[in-house]
């Protein structure tokens, strides 16, 4: 589920860029409400490294179109990856080997990536992990064409677009408060949740019509034409170096040294690390295992494991909206705390799903907590942490993503072959509700919390 883009119809519905572009326009305010002082993403105080506030809009468009429709296809492939893996084998060890091959190569180069996105232009960092998974794609899609389709040859596929999204994440996270205001900040990355909320409820059906229909190696050619288009949105857009990074003088292992100590000091980072690393280990990575109990309770048909992914995608694109809207000035701790302790009640709950339809509806629940985690979290780390290390703190939110997942599965993939995927959803959900009431009550949770209520301009609620 949180593991993650039928074809757009864009001359019926408006194309991408006009989407992103009303959204932008709709929750703007009339007046900037910053008023914290000097603020380098203000036109009145220019800054080497920030595009402009005079076309700020029209960038954040490019860049989310690009972005989406590069999403879009990747998310296709995951599906339909994930669904092939499972209906073939219908093992959990080979699941579990799915989401290691997905998620453990991104944890490892995460910081790497990460010093790379604070060591040199962005959008160029982004370009060339874009073109090297849509490259890796390729290659696979050839093999499979040429009857090479042992699962092996899969798995390291995914490996190698794993590395790529270790070394692209980390810069999309950081250019993002790069090119638009502060006090914009989670009006944007609540609607770009409201934008991959929509496409993951499009993609799956996608990915279910193609896959079904014309079997898993039309995915991935799909997959290459939307990293193309992708790549050449984000080509349109003007992306300026850091003046942080034209003066540096420090080595690469200096600056990796750095972002640790960073990091380390940091107790509202470090105290969101540690939440993340809960969430992930306890709610994500069970969620593999749900198509598992369809496939194993209900039956191997692909509309089942679809119509999961589309209630998930729809409680996620609900809730992006109201991220981007009503909530935008809500507390981003208060936002963090209540969704985390709502995945861990939902997680219980899909446990306890009598039948397949109750497991679709606590899963829609699921998806509503999703944009009021992920968005208040990215915003708050945009918020607290300096630009020139943005890239390193997101390259550390990329390892724990990328290492808890796999952990997680590790240890849950083989217990589902010997105990029910039931009862695993289970101690899944009551653990993460223990575990994050140990984490408030620790003096680095409550001094987090205190800092990050601090931290929320106009002081949400």
């Amino acid at each position: 589920m949180l593991a993650h883009n039928d074809q757009l119809h864009l001359t019926e519905h408006g194309s991408l860029t006009n989407v992103a572009a009303y959204l932008v326009a709709v929750t703007e305010p009339a007046v900037p409400s910053s008023t914290k002082g000097p603020n380098p993403l203000d036109a009145s105080v220019p800054a080497v490294g920030v595009a402009p506030m005079t076309n700020w809009k029209s960038t954040t468009t490019l860049f989310l179109s690009g972005q989406t429709v590069s999403m879009f296809g990747s998310m296709i492939v995951q599906y339909a990856v994930m669904w092939w893996v499972t209906f073939e084998t219908e093992s959990g060890l080979a699941v579990a080997l799915y989401a290691v091959a997905a998620f453990l190569p991104q944890g490892l180069v995460s910081i790497f990536g990460g010093v790379l996105a604070d060591r040199m232009n962005r959008k160029v960092l982004i370009m060339v992990s874009d073109g090297s998974i849509a490259f890796a794609t390729l290659v696979l899609a050839l093999l499979m064409l040429n009857g090479i389709s042992d699962l092996w040859i899969l798995l390291l596929a995914v490996g190698v677009r794993s590395v790529g999204a270790g070394f692209q994440t980390p810069a999309v996270a950081a250019l993002i408060p790069q090119i638009v205001p502060e006090d914009q900040l989670l009006r944007i990355n609540g609607i770009n949740q409201t934008i991959q909320s929509a496409m993951m409820l499009l993609a799956p059906v996608a990915s279910g019509a193609v896959f079904g229909i014309f079997g898993i190696v039309p995915v991935f050619f799909i997959d290459v034409v939307t990293a193309v288009i992708g790549i050449g949105f984000l080509a349109m857009i003007t992306v300026p170096t850091l003046a942080s990074i034209s003066e540096k003088t420090s080595s690469y292992r200096a600056d990796l040294s750095e972002g640790f100590h960073y990091i380390w000091r940091h107790p509202i980072v470090r105290w969101l690390l540690v939440v993340f690393a809960i969430i992930f280990l306890l709610t994500v990575a069970p969620s593999f295992i749900t198509p598992l109990f369809i496939a194993r309770t209900f039956g191997a048909e692909v509309w089942m494991v679809t119509v999961l992914e589309i209630a998930f995608s729809v409680g996620m694109l609900i809730s992006g909206v109201l991220v981007s809207t009503v909530l935008a000035k809500r507390s981003r701790i208060g936002l963090i705390l209540f969704s985390t302790f709502g995945f861990g009640i939902l997680t219980t709950a899909l446990g306890l799903s009598p039948n397949l339809w109750f497991f679709y509806l606590f899963m829609f629940g699921f998806g509503l907590l999703v944009p009021l985690f992920f968005s208040p979290f990215t915003t708050l780390i945009q918020e607290t942490v300096e630009p020139e290390m943005q890239g390193r703190a997101f390259g550390y939110v990329g390892i724990v993503m990328a290492l808890a997942t796999p952990i997680g599965m590790t240890i849950l993939g083989p217990l589902a072959d010997i105990i029910s995927v039931q009862l695993l959803l289970q101690l899944a959900g009551i653990a993460t509700i223990l575990v994050m009431l140990v984490a408030m009550s620790l003096p680095s949770g409550r001094a987090a919390m205190t800092a990050g209520r601090a931290a929320t301009p106009d002081g949400g609620s």
